[in-house]
């Protein structure tokens, strides 16, 4: 395998390997090495809202592919769990339900809502039974207002990924935000995860591909922050454009915020307009297609449609042409790296630096 090597110094840097993109052996081994650590988004607390729910999900389905469980126990704490059975294998639970217990119709194994082992029929004559290795693997849950989130590899803390954002947003009340399913849509991209996200962060592009946006955003003070595995666009509204009405005890009080666009690594973007947020997970599916979810959480439906966060699928539309050009381009063996602008790019070369890193680790 090539070298993954990015400078850490913008200026004099080159892009990383196309490698990355085209390459089957590192899109295999990204699952492990990149997604599998990573925070990946569950859902919210709405998917089980009484006690004694339970909701099976698979964690980015056609990669990772994981089966998992969320359940609220009788005591209303919430718990994600592997679906698996820890007897031979089959999925506990298929459908979403209320259940005072979990048990595998194949044989019969029982399971608490924490997924403690707590029977089995026909195994009185086993040695050394139940062990820590017959309950269900319980997962971390991570919750910030209704949104939950889960990582396979305990090891890197949530506040890693999420404190930046949730400290930047403390003023807002995301406790008033609600699911709306009618605006909320699943997009397929012929091209590989991660040129889809690199696209994401940087401004660079907003005046030659997206005219509509550049025409509300104040492309001149467009802005990014970098934090250890997530970064901050500050998109500011041209004067008479949809604003944030931002109180005192905001870090950006006296700016005229018309978007904040926070990247979570690897795969997760947070886009905060006046009228609400659009959660936008990217979803590999194969080397060169990608599955884009764009889950719309409303806070003040008198505000849609206004402002940077007015036609997101305009500029989903503007976005995959380009994405899937540069797709078909990298494949030239004319082409083999890039150089970042030191002033708009800030956000690319951060990405490809974890890239980087992660794919290396041994």
């Amino acid at each position: 395998m090539p070298s993954y090597y990015v400078h850490p110094d913008i200026a004099k840097a080159e892009t990383i390997s196309t490698d990355v993109y085209l390459n089957p052996e590192v899109f295999s081994l990204s699952k492990e090495k990149i997604f599998a650590p990573s925070w990946q988004f569950i859902g919210d607390t709405d998917l089980v809202k009484e006690n004694g729910s339970v909701h099976p999900f698979t964690l980015l389905e056609d990669y990772l592919d994981e089966p998992l469980l969320l359940t609220r126990d009788q005591d209303g704490v919430l718990h994600c769990l592997s679906n698996v059975c820890t007897h031979r294998g089959n999925l506990v639970v298929n459908q979403p339900c209320k259940q005072h217990h979990l048990q595998c119709r194949y044989h019969g194994r029982r399971f608490q809502l924490d997924g403690t082992f707590s029977f089995m029929p026909e195994f009185s004559e086993v040695d050394n039974f139940p062990s820590e290795r017959d309950h269900l693997k319980s997962l971390p849950v991570f919750q910030w207002g209704k949104w939950l989130f889960t990582t396979l590899k305990q090891g890197n803390p949530a506040a890693s990924y999420f404190a930046d954002m949730i400290r930047r947003l403390e003023w807002l009340p995301i406790q008033d935000f609600h699911f709306r399913a009618d605006l909320s849509r699943d997009y397929v991209v012929e091209a590989n995860w991660a040129l889809y996200c690199e696209n994401y962060l940087e401004g660079f592009h907003i005046p030659f591909v997206h005219a509509g946006l550049n025409a509300v955003i104040d492309y001149g003070t467009y802005t990014t922050e970098l934090f250890q595995y997530s970064n901050l666009q500050l998109g500011l509204a041209k004067e008479g454009e949809m604003a944030f009405d931002l109180p005192s005890s905001s870090p950006d009080y006296g700016k005229r915020v018309g978007g904040y666009y926070f990247w979570i690594f690897p795969n997760m973007m947070f886009n905060f307009y006046p009228w609400g947020l659009s959660i936008n997970i990217v979803k590999p599916v194969g080397i060169a297609k990608t599955v884009v979810s764009f889950l719309t959480y409303v806070w003040d439906e008198s505000k849609l449609e206004q402002g940077a966060g007015s036609d997101l699928f305009q500029v989903e539309m503007e976005d995959e042409e380009v994405v899937q050009a540069v797709q078909k381009g990298i494949r030239s063996r004319f082409y083999t790296h890039g150089r970042y602008s030191v002033t708009r790019e800030q956000g690319t070369h951060h990405f490809h630096r974890l890239l980087a890193e992660a794919i290396s680790q041994v």
